[in-house]
């Protein structure tokens, strides 16, 4: 089923911009809309698209809580009425992350659980999953210290979350978001992430943290074609690719249009919360080989910079025999443990995600088999590098006062 046409429904849609990298000017505006619930769900292709009624044959994501790390979500929504538990606002501390005044984590939080119990609005691909909302960005659609997204992704952990979605992202690197996503590794969290829009981004590169090894980056598709959608950023860390242009989403009050890869994200957390539900016992690491080699191949053979693996395969993920890995394919560190990360004594405040400055963390143990390499401080890797002491590293940095750079590579599945 082709992208709707711009029919009078469509037209009455507003369209909402692309997601909203951290430090930008704001260019979130909604816009209130007369469309009816009854007429929204002719305009959700991608369900079809995606085979979702056959997928919902052999799982809903019955069960599967998924995380919404975003701008809160406002579950008194028709559509998302008894999907949403209790969550947390971060940006204005003792709030619940709701109600949801951007609209934009609403948006993500239907395309994932909106229920599908009538004909009415807008359904979610994994209709019988439950959102968990963390609130980390603000009134205009931004966060400008990525710590504050770390602190999201613990609590969204020990809270309950088998999958979490992170509609976000920013250029740079952010040690304590890096530790807090091995956090969530450690424990058995899927992690999806966009790759990024060019519209709001002030680097082509894949956006931090959809580029940190171990994290699903997901990035647009142009409508059913398997065409990268021209807004969309892409690169070597692309995973996956998803439909991201002409979706329409749940907001508060009512339901407008959505394009950009915030909204190709939550298609697949939804597909992992599905394959979760269907495989209770699986790890995390099995359900993210079983996404890679089960997505449909676009553009070149196999695995590339643009569509990662291919579109994602909610059918296939579901009914095809995937042979156990027992470690996440993207992610060469397979030990439980946190890498504790921070600037090395006597060296510069390190640059994070939506903000600058320092952030020291307690030092722990490093996970096993992870791969390092280190270089003089101020050495160019690919992108802005890491800091860590641990191990030897730690007693030269103390005694010499040097600073050491690493940087963890991504492993890719096949």
């Amino acid at each position: 089923m082709a992208p709707p046409p711009a029919s009078a429904n469509h037209r009455a849609l507003p369209t909402l911009p692309a997601a909203v990298a951290p430090l930008t000017e704001p260019d979130f505006a909604p816009v209130e809309t007369t469309a009816r619930a009854d007429r929204i769900r002719d305009d959700q292709w991608q369900l079809e698209e995606l085979r979702a009624a056959t997928a919902w044959r052999t799982s809903t994501g019955r069960g599967v809580v998924v995380a919404v790390i975003d701008s809160g979500v406002d579950g008194s929504h028709p559509d998302l009425a008894g999907q949403v538990l209790p969550g947390i606002d971060l940006v204005s501390p003792g709030g619940s992350a709701e109600p949801d005044p951007v609209g934009h984590g609403t948006t993500v939080a239907s395309l994932i659980a909106g229920r599908n119990d009538d004909k009415r609005g807008v359904a979610g691909l994994a209709p019988g999953s439950r959102i968990l909302p963390v609130r980390v960005l603000d009134d205009e659609n931004r966060y400008d210290d990525a710590m504050i997204v770390a602190r999201g992704v613990r609590w969204a952990v020990d809270n309950g979350a088998r999958v979490i979605n992170l509609s976000l992202g920013g250029s740079g690197d952010s040690p304590a978001l890096a530790a807090a996503l091995d956090y969530a590794f450690a424990r058995d969290v899927v992690v999806v992430a966009c790759t990024g829009n060019v519209a709001t981004s002030t680097s082509p590169r894949v956006w931090y943290p959809a580029r940190e090894p171990g994290v699903i980056a997901v990035a647009g598709l142009e409508g059913t074609s398997e065409n990268l959608w021209s807004g969309s950023i892409t690169g070597h860390p692309t995973i996956l690719s998803a439909p991201a242009t002409r979706l329409v989403g749940a907001r508060p009050g009512g339901y407008w249009g959505v394009q950009g890869t915030s909204f190709a994200a939550p298609l697949v957390a939804a597909t992992a919360a599905l394959v979760r539900a269907r495989y209770p016992e699986m790890s995390a690491g099995d359900v993210v080989n079983r996404l890679l080699t089960t997505a449909k191949d676009i553009g070149p053979v196999g695995r590339d910079d643009r569509f990662g693996y291919g579109r994602v395969d909610p059918v296939a993920a579901l009914t095809t025999d995937v042979p156990l890995v027992h470690h996440n394919p993207l992610d060469d560190n397979n030990s439980p443990g946190v890498v504790g990360f921070g600037p090395a004594p006597g060296s510069a405040d390190d640059t994070r995600a939506g903000g600058t400055g320092s952030e020291r963390l307690g030092l722990t143990a490093p996970r096993q088999q992870t791969r390092w390499e280190a270089r003089p401080a101020g050495t160019t890797n690919d992108g802005a590098p890491r800091r860590l002491w641990t191990g030897v590293a730690i007693l030269v940095a103390l005694v010499t006062g040097a600073a050491l750079t690493v940087r963890r590579f991504r492993q890719w599945g096949r």
